[in-house]
């Protein structure tokens, strides 16, 4: 079943008797999952599984949700505001998606935006963090999507909830985006709701009131995701203005592609048409010409516009004629920044200063 697809049947936009069985069967296979996602966190509650600690702090960003959430931006804004403390930071993540060996589109993306930070993919994220201790002197570890990776031991979890779908249509896998339940939000240290802008206010405090139930106490930002600029293979970039009021057309490969329509519009610009693939997705050298054909189909566009991940497994420039950019976006955090900052300086003061 393709991505879009199974997206419309879970969030009830499917109608029709085989609709509701399908579900219902996803339903049926939500509860294995559930308990064997239960079982393992309890057996780390209990300490009857082992929690390793390198030798340096440890700071994780992940989500409650399969697909998108805005994890890759937060990332860099906490890895810049560690090296603004002179801080050698390295980033480690599981690699999904990755082949060969190879970096996957998100750690392509995170070298574009942090070309100077080593960024270790490896599903062993303790043994990642330790190479990048022994091979870098890295002083801290950021984990990128790590909070159901609960072998290695972190000094701060931050968690990032999307607020234009907050709970994953409130099931766990398959029959929703969970991928535990929500009341595991009480391990966390943050957390963060990205996109708080995109959606009404009173969906936004249904949102805060749902997260204090789950997670009380713990802090919570208000996060906002906003388009940057323009960005093309070669590394030209453009504002944003040269497209507003314009028609273009929108490619994704993400998990999350609402949240990217959204962005686009924001920033002014008329979406004609658009395509989707799944989260990940390595474009093939057919899908590469289907798309090639189906931009001449739309002769009143302007611009093809996909996101950063994309760009980076396209690594094209044109497309049907139309110049492909990328739409970068930056974080900004609007509410809650200090408390933010005050459990940074706090990791800032763990790290052993290097000897001159």
């Amino acid at each position: 079943m393709k991505r879009s697809s199974y997206l419309t049947l879970i969030r009830r936009e499917k109608r029709g008797p085989v609709a509701v069985l399908l579900r219902g069967l996803l339903w049926l296979l939500t509860i294995p999952y559930a308990f064997t996602s239960w079982s393992r966190n309890r057996l780390f509650d209990l300490g009857l599984r082992r929690t390793r600690q390198v030798d340096v702090p440890v700071i994780s960003v992940g989500n409650m949700t399969t697909g998108g959430t805005g994890k890759t931006p937060m990332v860099a804004w906490l890895a810049r505001w560690l090296q603004d403390r002179g801080l050698l930071v390295a980033l480690v993540s599981r690699g999904y998606g990755s082949r060969d060996g190879e970096a996957n589109d998100e750690a392509l993306e995170l070298e574009q935006m942090l070309p100077d930070l080593p960024h270790l993919q490896n599903p062993d994220r303790v043994a990642a963090a330790q190479a990048a201790i022994a091979e870098y002197g890295s002083q801290v570890i950021v984990l990128d999507d790590a909070f159901q990776h609960r072998r290695i031991h972190r000094d701060l979890d931050i968690v990032l909830v999307d607020a234009t779908e907050p709970f994953g249509t409130g099931f766990q896998l398959p029959r929703g985006l969970l991928r535990e339940s929500a009341r595991e939000l009480r391990r966390a240290g943050l957390v963060g709701v990205t996109r708080s802008d995109q959606v009404s206010d009173a969906s936004l405090q249904a949102t805060l009131q749902r997260l204090r139930r789950l997670a009380p106490g713990i802090p919570i930002l208000h996060m906002l995701h906003l388009p940057r600029e323009l960005l093309a293979t070669d590394g030209t970039t453009a504002p944003l203005q040269s497209l507003a009021g314009k028609q273009v057309l929108a490619v994704s490969g993400i998990g999350n592609p609402r949240a990217f329509h959204d962005s686009l519009q924001q920033a002014g610009m008329q979406v004609t048409a658009s395509r989707q693939f799944p989260d990940h997705h390595r474009f093939s050298r057919q899908e590469i010409d289907e798309l090639d054909e189906w931009v001449k189909a739309h002769p009143q566009a302007e611009a093809l516009i996909c996101t950063g991940k994309d760009l980076v497994r396209l690594q094209i420039s044109r497309l049907g004629g139309l110049p492909l950019w990328a739409m970068t976006i930056e974080m900004d955090i609007v509410q809650g920044r200090a408390d933010l900052e005050t459990y940074l300086e706090s990791i800032v003061l763990m790290v052993e200063p290097v000897d001159e």
